[in-house]
Formats: C-alpha cells, sequence, structure tokens
C-alpha cells in the first residue's frame, strides 16, 4: 500500500540545521509532486515547500525563501528539506505529502510527521 514516511527532525539549537527525509513506497514516485507542510502546536498546518514530479519546478512559502531547501532522488524514493538557520519559530511536525498529478496542487496522501524543535 501508499506510504510515506519522515525522518530526521529532532532538537536543534537556533541557527543549526537539519535534513528531513520522506520515504516513498507503493506508488510510482516519479509521478508524483511531494510537498512539505508544517503545524506548530495552536496554528493551522501551512505548505513549506513543493517539488514537481520531475523536480523542474520548486515552490517555497515566502518566509522560509533561502533558509530551507526542497529535493528529490526518483532513483531512491526519497525526497528531501534541507533546512539551515533554523529559528524557534520552525518548532513544529513537518509532513511530507504527495500529489498524484505531479504539479503541487492537491495532496492526496500523507506521512505521520516527525517533530522538529529548536531550542537551546
Amino acid at each position: 500500500h501508499l506510504q510515506l514516511v519522515e525522518s530526521g527532525g529532532g532538537l536543534v539549537q537556533p541557527g543549526g540545521s537539519l535534513r528531513l527525509s520522506c520515504a516513498a513506497s507503493g506508488f510510482t514516485f516519479e509521478d508524483y509532486a511531494i510537498a512539505w507542510f508544517r503545524q506548530a502546536p495552536g496554528k493551522e498546518r501551512e505548505e513549506v515547500a513543493c517539488i514537481s514530479s520531475t523536480a523542474s519546478k520548486a515552490y517555497y512559502v515566502d518566509s522560509l525563501k533561502g533558509r530551507f531547501t526542497i529535493s528529490r532522488d526518483n532513483g531512491q524514493n526519497t525526497a528531501y528539506l534541507q533546512m539551515n538557520a533554523l529559528k524557534p519559530e520552525d518548532t513544529a511536525v513537518y509532513y511530507c505529502a504527495a500529489d498524484k498529478y505531479g504539479v503541487c496542487g492537491d495532496f492526496d496522501y500523507w506521512g505521520q510527521g516527525t517533530q522538529v524543535t529548536v531550542s537551546s
């Protein structure tokens, strides 16, 4: 069955970096766009970044441009989110999601999330 599994979260000090991974199985990964979302306590879920199925296009929420980078390795069925210069306000559960049309539109499938905590 289709599965998305996030990993790489943890506790990091302000200014540090983390790389999140989203491992996919059970579907043709290269056909799907992949996005990263996050949800902080008491806040709505927000889309952080998305990458098209062929990696030809990547989109970012304006406030994170320059600090976060989304990428994918279709040969490894894995997407990544490189997060640099982390701030306490980046603390959230991070989720990856897949869009079967490949264009960063509606997301049909979701992972279980990985916690990122930025604190000294």
